[in-house]
């Protein structure tokens, strides 16, 4: 009942603000025009009018109304600087902290919905920072004041931090709009508006936010490194700690700018991509892909046949790939390129100084202007009982365990529904592995829409996949001489004998045996990071699947740039990560790939969309190769053309997708794909087909109906 008294008594008392007219005076019209009557006032009412003025300058505050910079104008006007920094700062926290108060015990729904993804990075910034980051947002604005406040009321925040927080916050910022306001007070002529006074004054609103970051970034820096001893010279520039994507871009690009840089990396270079990743099990589907089109060549006029091959072969092929690859991140590249590659074991033991224990024995010290970390990700292995007993193997070890064997697993089960386990199960499965997928949710990819899922589940199914959705594994038993794996599948446990199980339920972050503890830099599944990837001290930038939020070789070499960059030249200018288009795919057959939002979170963000769609079995080239099964599906606010997001499922998705990557980088809309020339015939013309679907839906009906009777005009009336 309270809560809805209170709620009913902001709704009026903002419907009297409006109704009334009111937010027309708050103006900077208004302010001058009016300035001489309260001038009057005062003098004729010396307490009351500043009483009058702190109450509605709360009231203006506490409800998020407009003309809070107008009222701290006015302040100064009417009252003078220090009379009026008294009255504005102390009005503005009481407002405030009434604001954040409304929000935690009525407006929290509200706010959750209306300022979701804000709320995200301000908890983020809280769990990381504090207090200080509540201080930083106020001396610093990222975001409106107003938006702080409601925000700030749906978290954790204690409501007496909240306040002397935001009081000491916005003091700058306050006595800097309370001055400008003094030096309105002064103009009574053209002239008087190219004051030096108040040149000076209104220069200070504009370089204000730059001397606040100064502050916030020198206060960072002096907490960061209380009790650490920085070197007075150093002898890199830069050491970069993992030999994977991230690390060798980073390396890379220090080096393109004749920066003094070493990697080190303790095993193989290239990283999880290189060696048990992306090039593997790519050459391994390729192999699946080509048995799978020999049994079913009939589909194309020809002999169908059952392969017959060596599965030693094929694991030699992979490991002939991987070979083939390697040059491109090897030691010789790099060293050829600048870089100093390190083998060994990398600790951090203060933020300038990397311990290196080599991998041929002894030991190297370097001080080093700044870090990057990027030790990658590893398998996540579950804590099964029995699992160690019968033996498994993960998406690391798979390759050199498998090519021991004469043949492909007899019955294989993968624990996983992600991409990697969906990927090795199709793979397998069109090998001639019994394949037994089994994944505890719902659906497997369960980060796609629930139709992609389907679609996936399908083809899986038809490849020879045993999909095994709602079954959670409970544990490993040995049978005799027979592996088995105990699921529970609607309250009742199962039974799945293996011969190898395969362990793909995600990866994790590499957090330990470098420092970090030692060193306070927080994480949590992954390295905490602002947003211009920098970690507790601002010297050490952490990248790639150690960062995340993303495990992709991709985003691991995007985020490297960001890094190598603001470790070398922040002093001068730092750039924050930009996750705004990040496309993937899940390599079965079809492929499924993705850029920006689904429809499903389209609907969770509460965004007025429409989606548009083109079935691949209207386009020639399909029919022509006989790959008709898939869709693009492009998702676009309503009644523009602006591309948020697309799903494509098909063959050659991965490729058709650049196209949309490119026009969402640049600001391009499906008009602008449209109104470009594809060869015929392609794939590559169901982009353009699809965003004719999306033009055939917005075509302007009233001028089409006004020119279907000037031609009939034209041709002399109907006949």
């Amino acid at each position: 009942m309270q809560r809805l008294l209170i709620i009913a008594l902001v709704a009026a008392l903002v419907a009297v603000f409006f109704g009334f007219g009111l937010d027309d005076y708050f103006t900077l019209t208004q302010l001058k025009s009016s300035q001489e009557t309260f001038g009057q006032w005062l003098h004729d009412f010396p307490v009351l009018v500043p009483t009058v003025y702190f109450a509605v300058y709360v009231l203006v505050t506490a409800l998020s109304l407009p003309g809070a910079a107008i009222m701290t104008l006015a302040g100064g006007a009417l009252f003078g600087l220090w009379q009026g920094l008294l009255l504005v700062s102390f009005a503005s926290s009481i407002g405030a902290t009434l604001a954040f108060l409304v929000a935690r015990f009525v407006l929290r729904e509200s706010v959750q919905n209306r300022f979701g993804e804000r709320l995200k990075a301000i908890n983020r910034g809280i769990a990381r920072d504090g207090a200080f980051y509540l201080f930083t947002l106020r001396l610093v604005p990222l975001f409106p004041f107003f938006v702080i406040n409601l925000v700030m009321g749906v978290t954790r925040l204690k409501t007496w931090t909240f306040y002397w927080v935001s009081q000491l916050g916005m003091l700058g910022g306050t006595a800097v709009y309370v001055n400008a306001g003094t030096q309105l007070a002064e103009i009574d002529s053209v002239g008087g508006i190219f004051s030096p006074e108040l040149i000076l004054s209104f220069a200070l609103l504009g370089v204000f936010p730059w001397i606040a970051k100064a502050i916030v970034r020198l206060v960072q820096r002096r907490r960061a490194y209380k009790g650490w001893t920085k070197p007075k010279r150093f002898d890199r520039n830069l050491v970069v700690i993992g030999g994977g994507a991230g690390g060798l871009v980073s390396a890379y690009i220090g080096a393109t700018v004749k920066a003094k840089v070493t990697l080190v990396e303790a095993h193989k270079m290239g990283g999880d991509c290189l060696n048990y990743g992306c090039v593997p099990s790519k050459a391994l589907i390729k192999s699946a892909k080509v048995a799978h089109q020999m049994r079913h060549a009939d589909h194309y006029g020809l002999n169908a046949q059952q392969p017959t091959f060596s599965f030693r072969a094929v694991m030699e092929r992979i490991h002939k790939v991987i070979k083939e690859v390697e040059p491109h991140d090897s030691v010789e590249r790099y060293t050829g390129l600048g870089v100093d590659v390190v083998q060994g074991y990398a600790t951090i033991v203060d933020p300038w100084t990397v311990d290196i224990a080599l991998n041929d024995g002894g030991t190297q010290r370097l001080t080093t202007r700044s870090i990057v970390i990027a030790a990658g990700a590893e398998p996540l292995v579950p804590d099964l009982p029995g699992l160690n007993d019968v033996g498994y193997v993960t998406s690391d070890t798979l390759w050199d365990t498998f090519a021991k064997l004469d043949e492909p697993p007899k019955r294989l089960i993968v624990l996983g529904g992600g991409p990697i386990g969906s990927e090795l199960s199709h793979a397998f499965a069109r090998l001639g592995s019994k394949v037994s997928q089994v994944e505890r949710g719902e659906r497997i990819l369960a980060k796609e829409d629930s139709e992609v899922s389907e679609i996936a589940r399908e083809a899986m199914m038809a490849g020879g996949v045993e999909v095994l959705t709602r079954h959670e594994a409970l544990r490993c038993e040995r049978d005799g001489d027979e592996k088995v794996l105990v699921v529970k599948h609607e309250g009742e446990e199962k039974r799945i004998p293996f011969d190898q199980l395969l362990v793909a339920v995600g990866r994790k972050a590499r957090l330990t045996g470098y420092g970090l503890e030692d060193l306070g830099i927080r994480t949590e599944r992954t390295v905490l990071t602002n947003e211009y990837l920098e970690t507790l001290y601002p010297n050490i930038y952490a990248a790639g699947d150690v960062a995340g939020p993303y495990q992709f070789t991709h985003t691991a070499a995007h985020m490297a740039w960001y890094a190598a960059v603001n470790a070398l030249f922040g002093q001068f200018k730092r750039f924050k990560v930009d996750y705004s288009v990040i496309p993937w795919t899940t390599f079965l057959d079809p492929e499924i790939a993705r850029v920006g939002i689904s429809e499903r979170e389209a609907k969770a963000q509460g965004i007025d969309y429409e989606v548009t769609r083109f079935e691949l079995a209207e386009l020639d080239r399909a029919i022509a190769d006989s790959t008709t099964t898939g869709f693009i599906k492009v998702i676009t606010p309503k009644g523009k053309d602006k591309i948020l997001g697309v799903v494509i499922v098909g063959t050659e998705a991965s490729n058709l997708m650049a196209e949309f990557i490119l026009a969402m980088r640049h600001g391009l809309g499906l008009n602008k794909i449209l109104g470009t020339i594809h060869v015929y015939p392609t794939l590559a013309e169901a982009n353009k087909y699809a965003a004719g679907e999306w033009k055939k839906a917005h075509k302007p009906e009233a001028v089409l109906r006004w020119l279907e009777k000037y031609h009939t005009w034209r041709r002399g009336g109907d006949r």
